[in-house]
C-alpha cells in the first residue's frame, strides 16, 4: 500500500468474514472502514435465522474476532453446540459489530455502487498502483458519496444475486413474470412464511442442501396442515449426492439431513422428478404456476422455491483490473480447485492472499464472493482468506503465506454415482491429496457456517 497507507481499508460487507477482515486489519494496526448495504450487520444472514447449521460453532467463530469480544467478558458458545443463522448473529456477530471498536469504523446501509482508482479508469496504467482506490457508496438517504482507500477487501457475499430458474445460465421463459409465485431461496416455511406454503403445492428447484433443508421443513409443516403437497424437481439424473454420507458424514447433523430427506423421498412424502430442466413459466391470473421442462414435462405449484445457487456480482468491480476464472468467476489460481465440475468431491486446499490476488494490487474478493459460482463454501476457509490478506496488506509476507486450515471429515464424495469413501482430516498448507480406488482422498469443501449453496450477496453478507 505504498503512497496510500495513511487511508482506510475499505471492507465491503459486515457479515461475519467482512467483520473478521475488520479484526484482523485492527491487529495489524490498520485502519478499516466497513461498508454494509444493510440496516444492520450480517443482514442476508437475518434473512435465514430460523435455518439451524450443520457445523458447530468451533467452526463458524474467527480468532481475531474472539480475541477482542474476549477483552470485553464475552462468554463463547458451547463448542459443540450447532447455532441457527439467527444465534449467529445474537450471540456472535451483533456483538462483534458492537465494539468500540469496529462499531466506530460500520457504516450500514451503505451500499457500494463502484470500485475503481482515483482519477483513472482500468485502461491507465502509469502510477496505478500508488493511486488511492475511489470507493462509490450510496447511503440509505440517498446520498451518493465517494471514499478514498488504500485497499480494498470485497466481501459482499452473493445473497443477492441467485442463479435463475431457467437452464443455460438464462432465466426461464416467464420467469420474471411468475415473479409473484416464487419464494425467497430459504423460506421459513413452519414460521415467517408459513401462510404461504400451508395446504399449497410447492416446488422446491435444486439439488443442494439449501434444498434439503427447505424440502424437511415443508414435511414437517405438512404433518400439521392438511393438503400441503411437496414436489422437488432438480436437473440431475439423481439425487445421490444430496443424500450424502449418512453416518460417515463428519459432520453429523448433514449426514441426517440427506437421511431424513432419502427416507421422504422413498416414502412418498417429497415427489422427486429428476432430469427436469426448466424451459419456461406460466403464470395464469389467478390458481397455480406451470413449469415445463426441456423435455416437454409438466409441474403445477401454488409456490416455486429457488436453490439454484448464486453468482457474484461483478458489475461494481467493472473498472479494476481482475483476473477471474472465466467459468466459476472466482480469482483465476482458485477457480480449478473450487470448480465443480471437476471436484464436487475435492477439497481447497488452504489459501490466502497469494491465491486470491488480482492484477488491481490491493484488491481482495474474500468469503463466499471469492468461490464465484461455485456452490459450496466453507466460513473457516473464509476467515483464514482474511488473516492471510491483512497480513498481506501490512507487509508481513511470511504469515500471508503461511496458510493453515484444518476442516472435518465428510466421509462422501459428492459425484452423481453416490460413491461413498471414509476421507482422512485436512492437513495443514502444503498437503498433497491422495485418492484411493477413484474416489476423493481430501475433505469436501462443504459449506460451514451457512446453509450449502448460500452465504450470500449484497454487502455485509459474508
Amino acid at each position: 500500500m505504498a503512497g496510500t497507507n495513511t487511508l482506510p481499508v475499505v471492507v465491503i460487507g459486515a457479515g461475519p468474514i467482512g467483520l473478521a477482515a475488520a479484526a484482523h486489519l485492527l491487529e495489524r494496526s490498520l485502519e478499516p472502514l466497513i461498508l454494509e448495504a444493510g440496516p444492520a450487520p450480517a443482514a442476508a444472514i437475518g434473512q435465514w435465522r430460523h435455518i439451524r447449521l450443520f457445523s458447530p460453532w468451533q467452526y463458524n467463530t474467527d480468532a481475531a474476532a474472539v480475541r477482542l469480544l474476549s477483552e470485553t467478558g464475552w462468554t463463547a458458545p458451547e463448542s459443540a453446540a450447532l447455532p441457527t443463522g439467527g444465534d449467529l448473529i445474537d450471540r456472535y456477530l451483533t456483538p462483534l459489530a458492537a465494539l468500540p471498536a469496529i462499531a466506530s469504523r460500520l457504516h450500514t446501509g451503505a451500499r457500494v455502487i463502484a470500485v475503481t482508482r482515483q482519477g483513472i479508469d482500468k485502461t491507465h496504467s502509469r502510477n496505478r498502483n500508488s493511486t488511492p482506490f475511489l470507493v462509490r457508496v450510496e447511503h440509505a438517504d440517498g446520498d451518493i458519496r465517494d471514499y478514498q482507500a488504500a485497499a480494498v477487501i470485497d466481501a459482499s457475499g452473493t445473497w443477492s444475486t441467485p442463479n435463475p430458474l431457467g437452464t443455460s445460465g438464462l432465466p426461464a421463459v416467464g420467469e420474471a413474470a411468475a415473479a409473484a409465485h416464487i419464494s425467497s431461496p430459504l423460506p421459513d416455511v413452519v414460521g415467517r412464511g408459513r401462510a404461504g406454503f400451508a395446504g399449497r403445492t410447492a416446488v422446491v428447484i435444486g439439488s443442494g442442501h439449501s434444498a434439503a433443508n427447505t424440502l424437511i421443513n415443508l414435511a414437517d409443516l405438512a404433518t400439521q396442515e392438511p393438503g400441503t403437497r411437496i414436489i422437488w424437481a432438480i436437473r440431475g439424473t439423481s439425487a445421490a449426492k444430496v443424500y450424502g454420507g449418512g453416518d460417515a458424514d463428519g459432520l453429523a447433523a448433514r449426514g441426517r439431513l440427506g437421511s431424513r430427506l432419502r427416507t421422504l423421498v422413498e416414502s412418498g412424502g417429497v415427489e422427486l422428478h429428476t432430469g427436469f430442466g426448466i424451459a419456461s413459466i406460466e403464470a395464469a391470473d389467478a390458481g397455480p404456476v406451470t413449469l415445463t421442462a426441456t423435455d416437454g414435462r409438466t409441474l403445477q405449484a401454488d409456490v416455486v422455491v429457488p436453490a439454484t445457487g448464486f453468482r457474484p456480482d461483478l458489475k461494481i468491480l467493472q473498472e479494476l483490473r481482475l483476473e477471474l476464472d472465466p467459468g466459476v468467476e472466482a480469482p483465476r489460481r482458485l477457480g480449478p480447485l473450487i470448480d465443480p465440475e471437476f471436484h464436487s468431491c475435492g477439497t481447497v486446499e488452504p489459501h490466502g492472499a497469494a491465491m486470491l490476488s488480482h492484477p488491481e494490487q490491493d484488491f481482495y474478493i474474500v468469503g463466499m464472493k471469492s468461490y464465484g459460482r461455485a456452490p459450496t463454501f466453507l466460513l473457516a476457509t473464509g476467515y483464514e482468506q482474511v488473516r492471510s490478506v491483512a497480513a498481506a496488506l501490512a507487509g508481513d509476507r511470511e504469515a500471508a503465506d503461511t496458510v493453515q486450515l484444518e476442516l472435518p471429515e465428510t466421509g462422501v464424495c459428492s459425484s452423481d454415482t453416490g460413491t461413498s469413501c471414509d476421507v482422512p482430516a485436512a492437513a495443514s498448507a502444503g498437503f498433497v491429496a491422495e485418492t484411493s480406488g477413484g474416489c476423493c482422498g481430501t475433505p469436501e469443501p462443504l459449506l460451514i457456517g451457512f446453509p450449502a449453496g448460500l452465504a450470500h450477496g449484497r454487502s455485509g453478507d459474508n
